[in-house]
């Protein structure tokens, strides 16, 4: 596929940040978060609105209009702590693809088509501190097709910030013009992550890591909502234990089991670790839209396939009823933050070359298709290859009652698993993109 990119600038802010905004710190969470550019595609079908050159420019219009009110986004790491706030701007490249149908990519969306369309290979790649915090390239087809790219630094982005963002970027844009339109994000909502996890006089720990492995394949497996069902109803029958059990959970449930069966692990001597949300289990709630790294994992340790939901259900209550206390409640607990902190930066770290891990982050249920710049709705979003051995993102399908699984694994493994029988039961290897 050959793209050319066309321009290369960096969109500032359309107001300057205020001085008392300037230094913008970190939470304890961010503080030891990968400075990882974790990678997104949204795909847009042949749009008819407006020409090519006026749709760029209302997005780099509305793009700086919402870094006002995101202002760490386009701002620069200070250290590990901190982000000076000075407006330099995030990149915003323009790529044009002529000779590639959108369909075609659709068609049979593999590594090698998606890859050219992220800016400057920087998908999951380390970011230095004076980086781009986002880095953003518009794909334009021939076509009239659009797929817009977006590369976010991890250590002040997790995905609900992501969407979040994409979202309110892409709803300024849709209604620039509407003089009624506004778009009221209240900073002590926006950014509650440092107020209530503060990083006080905790120790430096060192950041999260992990080393992009050359060895590590993706491969996307489809569950369809009537292959869900099935699912479903088959944990209702086997597990007395288990009631009403949720997509996510009937999904990760085989994959487990999967993983363990195609790669010849012991349930014994291997752990899920799953990311859970906060902003949702705090007391009082923060705001969905609260910006940051506001997850921490939940650690199941070696359950068997039949009791696996049952087990994250009770360590997940378990989880809510202790860390959102202790992490930012009126029972903060430093010497707990602390013991965490230490255990998560040293486990993460050795889990990158471990098979007794296997890592789930579910993005169901994030508002990823409702970003509709004004041309409509994505026709698809996804993800890129992530260097991690056996970590696994879940997605919601267009109709939002099926699931992508985005699954990463060394090479040899993955082709164990991709022909695990039961797992090709209930789920499509790549199956191509409806656009209607």
């Amino acid at each position: 596929m050959e793209l050319e990119i066309i321009s290369r600038e960096f969109i500032k802010p359309s107001s300057p940040t205020p001085p008392h905004h300037r230094k913008f710190s970190l939470s304890f969470i961010d503080h030891i978060t990968v400075r990882n550019y974790v990678p997104l595609l949204f795909f847009y079908n042949d749009i008819k609105v407006c020409d090519q050159t006026s749709k760029i420019s209302h997005l780099k219009n509305s793009l700086s209009q919402i870094l006002s009110i995101y202002y760490p986004f386009a701002g620069r790491f200070k250290d590990q702590l901190s982000i000076e706030c000075n407006d330099q701007g995030v990149s915003f490249l323009v790529a044009n693809i002529t000779e590639t149908k959108l369909s075609t990519i659709l068609q049979n969306p593999t590594e090698n088509v998606l890859n050219p369309l992220f800016p400057d290979e920087l998908q999951w790649k380390k970011m230095d501190w004076n980086e781009s915090i986002l880095v953003i390239q518009i794909n334009c087809f021939a076509c009239g097709g659009f797929v817009i790219s977006v590369c976010a630094c991890h250590k002040i982005i997790d995905a609900a910030t992501a969407f979040n963002f994409m979202n309110d970027w892409a709803k300024l844009n849709r209604e620039e013009g509407d003089s009624n339109s506004k778009l009221l994000l209240p900073n002590n909502l926006l950014y509650a992550g440092d107020t209530i996890f503060s990083q006080g006089n905790l120790p430096k720990f060192p950041e999260r890591e992990f080393v992009i492995d050359k060895t590590i394949v993706c491969k996307r497996f489809v569950f369809e909502a009537s292959k869900i069902k099935l699912l479903k109803n088959m944990v209702n029958s086997d597990s007395p234990t288990v009631k009403n059990p949720t997509r996510v959970e009937v999904v990760m449930s085989l994959i487990y089991k999967s993983v363990i069966s195609a790669l010849g692990l012991n349930y014994k001597t291997t752990s899920l670790r799953m990311a859970v949300d906060l902003r949702k289990r705090m007391v009082p709630l923060l705001s969905k839209k609260s910006v940051g790294n506001l997850i921490w994992f939940l650690v199941v340790t070696n359950p068997e396939s039949h009791d696996l939901i049952f087990k994250i259900r009770q360590g997940l209550c378990e989880f809510c009823e202790v860390y959102p206390k202790k992490f930012g409640g009126e029972e903060k607990d430093f010497s707990f933050i602390f013991e965490c902190l230490k255990q998560d930066t040293t486990s993460v770290t050795k889990s990158n070359n471990d098979q007794s891990w296997i890592l789930f982050s579910s993005w169901c249920r994030f508002p990823i298709y409702e970003v509709d710049f004004g041309w409509g709705k994505p026709i698809w979003v996804t993800t890129s290859t992530c260097p991690v051995r056996n970590a696994i993102v879940l997605m919601d399908t267009k109709d939002g009652d099926g699931i992508e699984a985005i699954v990463n694994m060394e090479e040899n493994d993955m082709i164990m698993f991709e022909n695990d029988v039961e797992l090709l039961q209930y789920a499509s290897l790549n199956p191509s993109i409806l656009c209607n």
